[in-house]
């Protein structure tokens, strides 16, 4: 039997390729994450060159992560030793942070990002977080009295500007509901191509990823794997029922999360710094889960782990209803 994501992807290369948005624009299926707490360069460098060697064409950064810069130098090494044979093999999605969500800021974020980037254009562009944070570099955690009513359609009127503009061939959201999609959807000039949400068996999205492909929006899995830094507790890796389908398929828990996405018809981004754990993150494309492996992963526990408070001090007083800026599908 065929996978559901299989009928809508074309392979390019080691990495299928998912068609997003009414064009068909491919994007890969697995990309690499560059979040990383602390921010250590020439890790994050590292594990870029790595990635592009192992076959990665997908990098994903944010002016959050003070990663781009580094990214931008991995790539032009890549590029220049001939492990990529040009910017136009890349995929690069990069974010606009809270405290820039604002209608004159989001372009000369964007160009801010592509100046570090080293690169005229970014892929595929993402409004990070759906609020708005008074004007300043991108941080966090950050003060709850900071917080301001967000002026969506006036950011989002900005990101088709840069759509149009050409420096990003894609425009898209992250960690946005079914809600603040519809709120989005009744105001686009240009509908959203994506939106990157948390996503893997232990928080499953069923919901939200019936809303988005019912809309023609692509679903992008970010903490495939757990997450990290968020807490101790890593319920995809300490999963009982992932690690005995994985004992029994001869496959790491890490692999069956990530075929289980891949079998939702969402792409992913993980990140990794060891070279084994690259190589088996796309080690998932031969193979496919059973009916009775997905009966399973259906039952498992549902835990979100990232939520507007992780990105907030616990103190102080928010003039914006904390409720209306979290990304719990409810």
């Amino acid at each position: 039997m065929s996978s559901p994501a299989a009928r809508s992807i074309t392979c390019y290369s080691k990495i299928p390729e998912f068609l997003v948005g009414t064009n068909g624009q491919p994007m890969p299926a697995v990309g690499l994450g560059t979040a990383s707490h602390p921010f250590v360069a020439e890790d994050v460098r590292t594990s870029v060159l790595t990635a592009l060697e192992l076959g990665y064409r997908h990098i994903d950064t944010a002016g959050l992560y003070a990663s781009e810069r580094v990214v931008g130098e991995a790539m032009a090494e890549a590029v220049s030793c001939g492990l990529v044979a040009s910017r136009d093999e890349l995929f690069v999605t990069s974010k606009v942070w809270c405290t820039q969500c604002h209608p004159e800021l989001v372009l000369p974020s964007l160009k801010e990002s592509l100046k570090n980037l080293q690169m005229e254009y970014v892929d595929l562009y993402l409004i990070h977080w759906p609020m708005a944070v008074k004007p300043s570099k991108p941080h966090f955690p950050m003060k709850r009295e900071d917080i301001v009513p967000m002026d969506l359609s006036g950011v989002w009127q900005a990101m088709e500007e840069c759509h149009r503009l050409g420096l990003a061939k894609m425009i898209g959201v992250s960690n946005f509901t079914t809600k603040k999609l519809q709120e989005l959807l009744a105001i686009a000039k240009i509908s959203p191509f994506v939106n990157q949400v948390e996503l893997n068996p232990t928080w499953q999205q069923k919901k939200l990823i019936e809303f988005c492909n019912d809309k023609g929006i692509h679903v992008t899995a970010y903490s495939p794997l757990g997450g990290q830094r968020i807490s101790k507790l890593n319920p995809v890796r300490q999963s009982d029922i992932l690690e005995e389908i994985g004992k029994a398929r001869g496959k790491s828990v890490a692999q069956i999360s990530l075929r289980w996405i891949y079998e939702q018809g969402a792409s992913m981004v993980a990140k990794s710094l060891k070279r084994e754990r690259l190589k088996e993150n796309i080690e998932i494309f031969d193979w496919e889960l059973s009916d009775e492996d997905r009966f399973k992963i259906g039952q498992i526990a549902q835990r979100k782990l990232v939520t507007v408070q992780n990105l907030l001090c616990p103190e102080g007083i928010s003039s914006v209803d904390i409720l209306d800026v979290d990304v719990i599908e409810i």
